[in-house]
């Protein structure tokens, strides 16, 4: 298909927020075809760019179909499905049959329609899953195509944006790519407060028992000697007394071994020093939950070293630590509270300076420089910001999540928890312009960058 002087077209698939589609809008381009599955961002999609979207690709499960449907097109645009791929998830890769094969589906458009460019998106797992076969797959089978690949990954915080978001990217020419360089990593300094907002207030209150454990870690922190540098790796507090058998032995092995008594009169404690004197039901419950699963025999190296790092944190720092445990009672938190990874190695310890995140490894401590990755939330995994930073405790709201984003001017769901949801999967489209003027430099007139609102508070400073 030839070039034009007219406004270049692309389709935009799996298309989400539309992050793609504001890049590609930025360089004056035209979409021509996007799909979303969602039923609210599918419609939410026509409202900000003006396209019906398609819902389902496995809908084209012809070539005829696609020849049919999906209009002639220069560039292909999608961040196709990353929970198979993710290090969060089974990892279950092209194996999962509701989302891995996906991108065949891109393919399959590849295929039939032939456009001159593409660009993709993922997690920056998907370099390393399964051994790095899959890189190895795709690039293969794009390659088949006629295409030149290449593949890079990049966060928002390489272009000044105050997140930290790695994801890969492919980029793929029928015409080689002799013309393309990826665009440099930056190096700026960043800071949270650019995309906060004076008038920001979460429609949702912070649970009571977050903030406990918000308050219960604040005192952790408070309570360490000033001259005593805090851990670097996860602190575990259920391992704070802990001397259940991890490393020749696990439980599970214990329980296996002695079905009848268990860890029962070895002299052992598990979690918080508790004693294992009791019934094998009472024994698994207190056992960590990190440790305490039936099939687990033996531990991975790196969970050995977490629970031989925190007991020896603790022996060494008992005299100020058994008093915290004896005020808060850590253990009758869920087991996500009762960690904490320390991400502000150096800075005061004072927890209402910092950004928040409630995961499953713990309560994640970050410096006010940039806000955790933002991923597709719970209510409980959005950023919380704490009250030196924006007054009162509260979660980031939607609009501030949207311009870490660089989305910041488009409409968005109007459930927060929706919005939350659907930026946690969203492209950042500045990441994504910076790519594509760069690969569609053919196609493409010069224009100005995308600015967001807190790219004009910085210029105002």
């Amino acid at each position: 298909m030839g070039t034009s002087k007219e406004a270049f077209r692309f389709v935009d698939l799996f298309a989400g927020l539309g992050g793609f589609h504001v890049a590609l809008d930025e360089l004056e381009g035209r979409g021509v075809f996007a799909a979303e599955r969602e039923p609210k961002l599918k419609a939410l999609y026509k409202v900000n760019f003006g396209v019906g979207a398609w819902g389902d690709l496995n809908e084209l499960h012809s070539d005829e179909i696609i020849a049919r449907n999906v209009p002639d097109h220069h560039v292909l645009t999608a961040g196709f499905p990353c929970q198979p791929f993710s290090k969060a998830g089974d990892q279950l890769g092209f194996k999962d049959t509701n989302q891995g094969n996906l991108f065949f589906k891109v393919h399959d458009i590849l295929r039939v329609k032939r456009p001159q460019y593409f660009i993709l998106e993922n997690v920056p797992n998907i370099l390393k899953h399964d051994g790095g076969r899959t890189k190895i797959t795709i690039i293969r089978l794009l390659e088949e195509l006629g295409y030149t690949v290449d593949v890079e990954h990049f966060s928002p915080h390489d272009f000044g944006i105050p997140q930290v978001r790695d994801r890969a990217y492919f980029v793929g020419s029928l015409q080689g790519l002799d013309h393309f360089e990826w665009p440099a990593k930056r190096k700026d300094p960043t800071e949270i407060q650019w995309v906060l907002r004076d008038q920001g207030h979460s429609k949702r209150a912070i649970p009571k028992q977050t903030l406990r454990a918000i308050d219960m870690w604040g005192d952790f922190l408070r309570r360490s000697p000033a001259s005593l540098k805090l851990p670097s790796f996860p602190i575990w507090s259920m391992e704070f007394g802990a001397t259940y058998p991890y490393f020749d032995e696990t439980p599970a092995g214990v329980w296996a071994r002695r079905p009848m008594r268990g860890l029962s009169r070895m002299g052992v404690k598990g979690s918080f020093g508790q004693s294992l004197d009791c019934s094998l039901d009472e024994q698994i419950a207190r056992i960590p939950s990190h440790a305490n699963r039936l099939g687990d025999t033996n531990f991975p190296k790196w969970k050995q070293t977490f629970i031989r790092q925190n007991r020896e944190f603790y022996e060494a720092n008992s005299h100020w630590i058994d008093p915290w445990i004896a005020q808060w009672n850590p253990q009758s938190f869920p087991s996500s509270f009762q960690k904490m990874e320390w991400n502000a190695q150096g800075e005061d310890r004072v927890i209402d300076n910092f950004v928040l995140q409630v995961r499953a490894s713990g309560l994640r401590v970050k410096r006010p420089t940039t806000s955790p990755s933002l991923i597709s939330f719970t209510q409980t995994q959005v950023p919380i910001l704490g009250a030196n930073l924006a007054g009162e405790r509260r979660y980031m709201t939607p609009a501030e999540c949207a311009e870490l984003q660089s989305l910041g001017g488009i409409q968005l769901p109007a459930s927060d928890i929706d919005a939350y949801r659907a930026l946690g999967n969203a492209v950042n489209a500045r990441v994504v312009k910076a790519i594509a003027e760069r690969l569609l430099c053919g196609l493409i007139r010069p224009t100005p960058s995308i600015t967001s609102d807190f790219e004009i508070l910085r210029a105002a400073e």
